[in-house]
This record gives structure tokens, sequence and C-alpha cells, in this order.
């Protein structure tokens, strides 16, 4: 895929201000986060970009997709579909995050349990070899580990709860989204989306031992 735009608004004067980043992003991102040289950065971009916005305070009157809340106690605003799809890459560094169309108030946790699924990732060995580019099957425990490290967490209790709830709500969302008529949610439903995801969450609740 060709070079993508981000990103963050101007705060200020209702501004947003959009800024050109050259690179690799969407599928080409699957194949960064296989081994420790992609997948550390990764979460270091995460925590920077949390640390960098930790100040912020939308207004309450602020919309998103999920809620028209500003953020409560110690939430940021999570960008909600961390994924490495969704990540700007300079060779095997990302340089940038694009589509914020799900950002909203949220615990820190939010994003770190939400890229831990595919990065992990909680999925089966077929699908980590078929299409997530994986050269063998994951060792999924170490690589939550590394990446729950490289972020800045001092231990992972509770994790793979997190991801599992997060996969949850994601179902719920999809689901609230579609009945809404909003797109591309409702042409997920209708083509059996929902079926997907909560296989998901089956799996991950099924194949726990291999992560926790």
């Amino acid at each position: 895929m060709g070079a993508e735009g981000v990103v963050l608004a101007v705060l200020d004067l209702h501004r947003t201000c959009l800024t050109w980043i050259g690179g690799e992003s969407g599928p080409d991102g699957w194949a960064k986060v296989i081994d420790d040289r992609g997948l550390i950065p990764f979460a270091h971009l995460l925590r920077d970009y949390h640390d960098a916005v930790a100040r912020y305070r939308p207004a309450e009157t602020t919309c998103s997709s999920t809620t028209t809340d500003g953020s409560v106690g110690d939430e940021v605003v999570c960008h909600g579909d961390f994924g490495p799809w969704n990540v700007v890459w300079s060779g095997g560094r990302p340089i940038g995050i694009i589509d914020w169309d799900h950002a909203r108030p949220a615990p820190r946790r939010h994003d770190v349990a939400y890229a831990l699924e595919y990065v992990a990732p909680f999925r089966d060995d077929t699908e980590c070899l078929r299409w997530l580019r994986y050269p063998e099957p994951p060792d999924r425990r170490r690589r939550l580990e590394v990446f729950a490290g490289a972020y800045g967490l001092t231990d992972t209790a509770g994790l793979v709860d997190a991801v599992i709830t997060v996969q949850e709500q994601d179902v719920d969302a999809v689901r609230r989204l579609a009945e809404q008529g909003h797109e591309p949610q409702a042409t997920w439903v209708a083509e059996g989306h929902l079926d997907e995801l909560r296989a998901r969450v089956a799996w991950s609740r099924a194949n726990r031992h291999l992560i926790d």
C-alpha cells in the first residue's frame, strides 16, 4: 500500500491540521510486528502517544463513536483502533498513527489490550501462518510480555482478561453502530461479521492458557 496521511489535530481554535507522512501502512503493517525489532517500537509509539495527550481534556460535549462524555480521572483520548495496519512505517520503524475514527476517552489499558489482540496475537496458528505472515506459530505469552514491558507496564496481570473484555466491547459496538445505520458496520453485520467477532472471543476464552 502507498503512503498514508496522518493525523493529529491542533487542539486550539477548533482547527484540525493534517500532515502527510510517507511510508507503509495497511496490510503491510502486519509483517512489521512479527519480530521484536518492530513489536517493541510499536509499543513505544503507543506509550509516547498516550503520554503526549495525557493532559488534554476534550469538552464534555465532544462526540465520538461510542460516547459524548469527556475524560474521567486518569483516562486519555485513546486511539481506539491501534493495530499494525493503522501505523505508518518507515522500513521497520513506526513513525505515525492514522485513522482516528474511534478515538475517545478511555483508560490507557484499553489501547494496550486492543493492540495485544493483534500482536500477541489472539488468533489460531493457522491464521498466524497463513494470513498474518508469521514463519512459525508465535510464542504468544512471550510476545505479550515483550509488548507490555516496552509500553512500560510492570506486570501483565489481568491483560488477557482485558483483551477479552475489549473483544466483547467490539462486538457490542459493531452491533450498535450497525443498528444505527452506520457504515461500514451495517455492511459487516449483513455479511455475518458479528459471528466472526464472537468466534474470536470464544477462541480467546478457550485458548487463554497459550497466553496467560
